[in-house]
C-alpha cells in the first residue's frame, strides 16, 4: 500500500509541473519580456459589413515598470486567433512588410501610443479573434489579454430614429435617424421623408467607434399624430457594387386636445311632437375622449343636462337647441348648436297662407303670359304687313350673245312689238376648249321686257 501511494503521489507531482511548464510557454509565447506586458485600449467585440471596411479604435500601453522608448522605430503587428507571434501563418499584419496577407493600414500614430487601424476588403471569412503585437528595439509584447472580437456580416444595420422633447401639440422637438458607422471613410447614406437632401454628420462615440446622423426640429401639432416616418441608411460597397439599404420606420404618437366636435340628430328633419331623438357626439384627441357633456338652450343660458357620448330626448317642446362637449387631460371642445323642431312648430295658419300664395301664382302667371303675346306681335307678323304695302313688278329676262346672227325679224317689227332694253354685264365662264379666249369671258347682253 505504501508503494502505491507513493506512485500517486509521483503522478500528481509530475502533472503539476508539466502543467507549469507548458503555462509558461504560452505566456512565453505571448510577451518576450514578461506575460501581459502590454494592453490595448479598443472593442471587445466589433461588426463589419462585407464589402466594406472597419476601423479600429486602438490605444496601446505597457504594463506599469515596464520601459517603452517611443523614440525608437516602432512596428504594429496583428494576430489572428492565436496570439503565439512564433506561429508566422497568424501573423496578418506587420506594419514593417510592404506586403501582409490582410489588407490592413496602421492610421495612428505608434509613436503617441495610439495603434488605430483600417481594416479594408472585408468578408465573412475574416470573422475572428485578433490580437494586437508591439514590436521594437528593446520591446516586444502582444496584448494577450485584450482580444477583438470582429464578426463580418452580410446584411447592414438597420438605422434607429429618436425623438427628443416632448411630443405634445404646439411643442417643439428634435427627431434625428442614426446608423453604425463601422468605417467613416465610407459612411453610410441617410434619407427619409421628413427633409428632401438631408447632410448627415459623422459622430465619435465613447468608445471610439462612429455614427452618422441627420436630425431635424419641428413644431408639433395635431396632423403630425400617426405620422409614419421613414429613414433608410445604405452603405456602399467595394467593386462598385450596389449599396446595402436597411430602412426603419417609427409612427410619431403627438398628444392633443379635443378637436372638430360636432353633434348630430337621428332621426333628421321634422319629428313628430312626443317621439324620441337620438344624439351623438363625435370628436378626436390624443390620448382619447374621457367624458361627453350635453348642454341645452335656455332662457338663462346654457344648462348641463347629461353625460356620455349619446343623449336621447323626448321633443315635448316645439323647438330645443342642443350642443355638445368633448373632454380629455389636455383640454376640451364643444360643438356648434344643433336645433330640434317638431311639426306643431309650424302653425296652421302659415301652412295657410303658403298654400294660397301658390295657388295664386299658378292661376295668374298664364294669364300674364297672354296679355304680353298680344301687345307684342312676332317679328314674321311685322313683316307680312310690310310686305303688303310694296309694289310688285313682273318682267321677262332673256339672255343672249352679243355676237350672234341678227335676227330674221325686222327691226321694226321689234320695235312694234315690244320694247328692248339692253345691259351689257361680264360673266366668267369656263374653259370647254382651246378655241376659247385665254381670258374666257364673253359680253352677255340682258334683254328685259316690260309688260
Amino acid at each position: 500500500m505504501s508503494l502505491m501511494a507513493a506512485l500517486c503521489v509521483n503522478m500528481v507531482t509530475v502533472n503539476m509541473l508539466l502543467s507549469v511548464f507548458f503555462l509558461s510557454g504560452v505566456s512565453a509565447q505571448c510577451g518576450s519580456i514578461t506575460p501581459a506586458a502590454l494592453f490595448i485600449d479598443a472593442p471587445k467585440e466589433m461588426e463589419a459589413l462585407s464589402g466594406s471596411c472597419l476601423l479600429i479604435p486602438c490605444i496601446f500601453r505597457a504594463k506599469d515598470g515596464t520601459q517603452f522608448d517611443s523614440s525608437r522605430e516602432i512596428y504594429g503587428v496583428w494576430i489572428k486567433n492565436d496570439p503565439r507571434f512564433s506561429n508566422k501563418d497568424n501573423v496578418i499584419f506587420n506594419s514593417s512588410q510592404s506586403v501582409n496577407s490582410y489588407k490592413m493600414q496602421m492610421t495612428g500614430n505608434l509613436r503617441e501610443q495610439n495603434c488605430t487601424t483600417l481594416f479594408s476588403d472585408l468578408d465573412k471569412s475574416k470573422t475572428n479573434k485578433y490580437f494586437f503585437r508591439i514590436e521594437s528595439e528593446h520591446f516586444r509584447a502582444t496584448a494577450c489579454d485584450d482580444p477583438l472580437q470582429i464578426t463580418v456580416r452580410d446584411s447592414p444595420w438597420s438605422p434607429r430614429i429618436n425623438i427628443s422633447g416632448e411630443a405634445k401639440e404646439k411643442k417643439s422637438v428634435t427627431i434625428s435617424c442614426s446608423a453604425f458607422t463601422s468605417c467613416p471613410h465610407s459612411p453610410p447614406q441617410l434619407t427619409w421623408n421628413l427633409q428632401q437632401n438631408s447632410h448627415s454628420q459623422i459622430e465619435k462615440n465613447t468608445d471610439g467607434t462612429f455614427t452618422s446622423k441627420i436630425q431635424q426640429s419641428i413644431t408639433l401639432s395635431d396632423s403630425h399624430d400617426g405620422f409614419n416616418i421613414s429613414c433608410s441608411a445604405t452603405y456602399p460597397v467595394d467593386e462598385g457594387k450596389p449599396g446595402k439599404t436597411k430602412e426603419t420606420q417609427q409612427t410619431l404618437s403627438v398628444t392633443y386636445a379635443p378637436k372638430e366636435t360636432s353633434a348630430s340628430i337621428s332621426p333628421s328633419g321634422l319629428v313628430s311632437a312626443g317621439s324620441w331623438v337620438n344624439l351623438t357626439c363625435s370628436s378626436r384627441a390624443n390620448p382619447p375622449i374621457s367624458s361627453f357633456s350635453w348642454f341645452l338652450k335656455t332662457k338663462d343660458g346654457s344648462m348641463k343636462v347629461a353625460e356620455g357620448q349619446f343623449y336621447t330626448v323626448n321633443m315635448t317642446n316645439m323647438t330645443e337647441s342642443y350642443y355638445c362637449e368633448a373632454t380629455n387631460i389636455l383640454g376640451h371642445n364643444r360643438s356648434s348648436w344643433i336645433h330640434l323642431k317638431n311639426e306643431e312648430s309650424f302653425p296652421l295658419s302659415t301652412i295657410l297662407a303658403v298654400t294660397v300664395s301658390v295657388v295664386i301664382v299658378l292661376i295668374f302667371l298664364p294669364l300674364c303670359v297672354c296679355r304680353l303675346k298680344r301687345k307684342n306681335p312676332t317679328q314674321q307678323q311685322t313683316q307680312n304687313q310690310t310686305g303688303e304695302e310694296e309694289e310688285i313688278h313682273y318682267g321677262d329676262i332673256k339672255f343672249s350673245d352679243r355676237r350672234a346672227a341678227p335676227s330674221s325679224v325686222s327691226e321694226q317689227d321689234s320695235g312694234q312689238q315690244q320694247e328692248t332694253v339692253y345691259a351689257r354685264i361680264q360673266v366668267s365662264k369656263a374653259e370647254s376648249s382651246s378655241e376659247q379666249s385665254a381670258e374666257g369671258l364673253q359680253d352677255l347682253y340682258a334683254q328685259v321686257n316690260k309688260k
